[in-house]
């Protein structure tokens, strides 16, 4: 690519980034507000604990997950923005940690997440082979008969996967004769009121063993047999710490860290230009656009701030501009070797980018070991560090981009009838 179209490339993405971050500006099909997280809007956050006193150790894990699950679906219907839901094992206490940014009535949330899933099995007695729609109704066939569900792969399908249901003795009596009446025709599950599959029955099904297949993914298997699990298995939870956070300490938050980025950042600035004059300059023109990429990330990806999150920020700007130090210093040692200026600056951008690229890759490891994207129990699983995390490392890799490519460009530019 050309000098004058990088030139372009980035007058072009100035003018983007700007219109990205002016105030009320919409997409077609996205909103582009920046998303606040619990801290900084307030809103409610709960610890909830598992009674897992009835699952055996092996299935504790799955109980867990499909705990999470449900919870998910029930925050989901409530309507809460940007929630944040996980789980947390700490030795023998599973726990589901919640927040709900925004949430207003507080004791409705707690009542509607703090029950138990209900699962239920529902036939339409009335459908005929002509019937096209379908009004189902309870049987009577509940979770509690249902043992467990699992994904496997079966040979009958060219190894597709499928789902199995195992029902208990009773279970199995009264899954029996609600297959023999319903052959050809769907039987509805429902999770909390609302509709998780309807399979069609082939045939009677007499030995408490069924299977459900479909065209499945082994992930949207695996999200049936969650779902399924989750009315299934007999997890009552109970909340253990509820802390409610006011809007109005969310509000003095952001003031407070806006105040200090702005101010960090305005005394980062005129260093640049004191010391190193028009390079300085150059440097923080880069660095405006390196705010300007980065705060268009966040409202397109989105990003949920936090104050963790604002300070991952803060910090990224500071590394932003340590890679334009370590250029402009390396120039100056070429300079001072006798070789002329644009020799000595392509070369010193060269020469520091070892030294960039080994600063910015250990970041970005210790990045990712804190954002834990694999959600690993024995790494970090909180919310707040993840926040930090997860603008730390986008600040990072935007700062590569700013601090080499914008910087190298308007440099050369800039310099380019220089002797």
């Amino acid at each position: 690519m050309s000098l004058m179209r990088r030139f372009w490339l980035i007058i072009i993405l100035f003018l983007v980034t700007i219109y990205l971050n002016y105030p009320g500006a919409k997409l077609k099909t996205k909103d582009l507000a920046l998303k606040k997280g619990l801290d900084l809007q307030g809103g409610t956050h709960l610890v909830l604990e598992a009674d897992m006193n009835q699952i055996e150790a092996k299935d504790r894990l799955d109980a867990l997950d499909s705990a999470k699950e449900i919870l998910s679906r029930r925050v989901d219907l409530y309507g809460v923005s940007e929630p944040l839901i996980q789980t947390s094992i700490l030795t023998d206490s599973y726990r589901i940690i919640v927040e709900l940014p925004g949430i207003k009535d507080v004791s409705q949330a707690v009542a509607l997440i703090g029950q138990t899933a209900q699962l239920d099995f529902r036939e339409d007695p009335t459908a005929t082979p002509s019937s096209t729609s379908f009004v189902f109704q309870p049987t009577g066939l509940t979770g509690q008969d249902l043992k467990k569900a699992s994904v496997s792969f079966g040979q009958s399908n060219s190894g597709e996967p499928v789902v199995d249901l195992e029902f208990t003795n009773e279970g199995a009596t009264k899954f029996a004769d609600l297959t023999q009446r319903n052959v050809n025709f769907p039987i509805a599950i429902f999770l909390d009121e609302s509709l998780v599959t309807a399979p069609v029955v082939n045939e009677p099904i007499l030995n408490g063993r069924a299977q459900i297949s479909g065209n499945f993914t082994p992930e949207a298997a695996s999200d049936l047999v969650i779902q399924l699990n989750a009315g299934a298995l007999p997890v009552p939870i109970k909340i253990i710490e509820q802390t409610n956070i006011s809007a109005t300490l969310g509000s003095d938050s952001v003031s407070k860290s806006l105040t200090a980025g702005l101010l960090g950042l305005g005394l980062v600035m005129l260093f640049m230009v004191l010391y190193y004059g028009l390079n300085g300059l150059i440097a923080d023109l880069a660095l405006v656009l390196y705010g300007l990429i980065t705060l268009s990330l966040y409202r397109l990806i989105p990003v949920t701030l936090t104050l963790p999150g604002i300070a991952g920020f803060i910090l990224s700007v500071g590394m932003a501009v340590d890679a334009n130090i370590l250029i402009f210093e390396r120039l100056k040692e070429e300079l001072r070797a006798g070789r002329n200026f644009h020799l000595a600056m392509e070369l010193g951008f060269g020469r520091a980018w070892d030294s960039i690229k080994d600063a910015n890759t250990t970041t970005i490891v210790a990045s990712l070991i804190l954002l834990n994207p694999l959600n690993w129990q024995f790494l970090n699983t909180s919310g707040l560090v993840k926040g930090f995390a997860l603008t730390l490392l986008i600040g990072v890799a935007i700062s590569l981009f700013t601090g080499i490519f914008v910087t190298r460009t308007l440099m050369r530019v800039i310099y380019k009838s220089k002797n």
